[in-house]
């Protein structure tokens, strides 16, 4: 029953006036009447306001981080890119009988990749051992021939001074020993042959096994047992050029191609800073490392190569990354500067004491104490606590907002 059907039921009709002889009986009733309509109004009210919810204005809280690129002299685009990275081959063809790596595992210089079929190579190899032993028991020999030879010599010298044999006998044996010198002479050279071809049939075993270059990590597996793999492009598709990519990941820069019209603003060793694509709230501190001496006719730009002084396992090659080039007094501020989130001064009132600012959550205002910091920038104050970046503070709240409240950003306003 709504406010005017109550008041009708409330009206006094002529019989009812005549009935009760007289107006001086009848004021109780009508006052009584009235404090319960005024009553259930006051009620009603209340509980209409109180449901309300409140009109407001808010402000996106901002990083204080967000705002340094104003110490930016000029920013530019471009990629993470690896200085050190190799396609691994096996110097020989050959088929493979094993593959040992996956994508993303972390190797070391020298360990095995891959092992390729060695049957042919070790044969090759004990045959060139045995021809090398062969060679070594022949020099062996000579040097034997040639000691009894020269004992020979020694005696028949000793008896043609005796007159007990001809000096011919004597010459004949001085020339068989300078005979099996010299046979001694080649047959050593024979040796060293031998052990050479035996060397070159152990280097060709030993590269049946791929092994890797320098330490790094795995980015492609290209190749897999069975396939036949060669150090040269064959025809046809049929053979792999490679078993796998690896990356130095210590040895990752960003490549960046600026404008050619602003390449006067970066000189080497220039500091910046870096942010990848994948990280926008991330800067890492970098420095120019060089200007590469050419230009992209196509693209007006000039390459320049950048150093990250920070290395972390969240950049890999590839990575799109922007580069804000800074002046040596941007970076020390940069880098002094105190942490926390920009607020507009005017969502900074007092409650019960304390500072305060109400943030919008899910249609109602939430209180949060706060302690503003002295730095101010312009019309906005810092708050090193209690507001995350990306919060809607409330600008300018009334002072029936309270915890809880249930307000509506005003639209246009965010």
């Amino acid at each position: 029953m709504d406010n005017a059907e109550l008041l009708k039921e409330l009206r006094i009709g002529r019989h009812q006036r005549e009935d009760h002889g007289g107006a001086g009986a009848r004021w109780p009733w009508i006052i009584g009447a009235l404090v319960v309509v005024l009553l259930l109004v006051g009620a009603g009210g209340w509980f209409w306001l109180g449901q309300r919810a409140l009109p407001v204005q808010v402000a996106q809280a901002v990083s204080l981080s967000a705002d340094r690129d104003a110490g930016a002299v000029l920013q530019a685009t471009g990629y993470v890119t690896a200085r050190r990275q190799a396609t691994v081959s096996a110097q020989i063809t050959g088929t493979l009988t094993a593959v040992l790596i996956e994508e993303g595992d972390r190797v070391v210089e020298g360990q095995v990749l891959a092992r390729l079929d060695d049957s042919a190579y070790k044969a090759g190899l004990e045959t060139a051992r045995a021809q090398a032993a062969a060679a070594r028991a022949l020099v062996t020999q000579y040097q034997a021939q040639l000691s009894q030879h020269e004992h020979d010599r020694q005696r028949l010298d000793a008896l043609v001074v005796q007159g007990l044999v001809s000096k011919q006998a004597a010459e004949q044996a001085r020339t068989l020993v300078d005979s099996t010198r010299a046979q001694l002479a080649a047959q050593r050279k024979q040796a060293a042959a031998a052990e050479a071809q035996a060397q070159q049939a152990q280097v060709m075993f030993d590269y049946t096994v791929v092994r890797a270059p320098f330490s790094g990590v795995v980015t492609t597996k290209d190749a897999q047992v069975g396939e036949i793999i060669s150090p040269l492009s064959a025809g046809g598709g049929f053979t792999r050029t490679g078993v796998g990519t690896i990356v130095d990941m210590d040895s990752l820069e960003v490549d960046v191609d600026v404008n050619e019209a602003y390449i006067g603003r970066v000189k080497p060793e220039m500091p910046a800073e870096a942010v990848l694509d994948a990280y926008p709230d991330w800067k890492i501190p970098a420095h120019v490392i060089a200007i590469v001496p050419t230009a992209d006719r196509g693209k007006a730009t000039i390459k320049v190569r950048v150093a990250l002084e920070k290395k972390d396992p969240r950049v890999v090659p590839e990575m799109g990354v922007r580069v804000s080039f800074l002046e040596q007094q941007a970076k020390h501020e940069a880098a002094t500067a105190p942490s926390g989130v920009l607020v507009p001064a005017k969502a900074i009132v007092q409650r019960n004491g304390h500072a305060v600012v109400f943030v919008v959550d899910g249609g109602q205002a939430r209180e949060r104490q706060v302690n503003p910091a002295a730095q101010s920038y312009g019309d906005l104050r810092l708050l090193p606590s209690g507001v995350n970046p990306g919060d809607r503070v409330v600008v300018a709240p009334d002072a029936a907002l309270h915890d809880g409240s249930k307000v509506q950003i005003q639209p246009g306003k965010s």
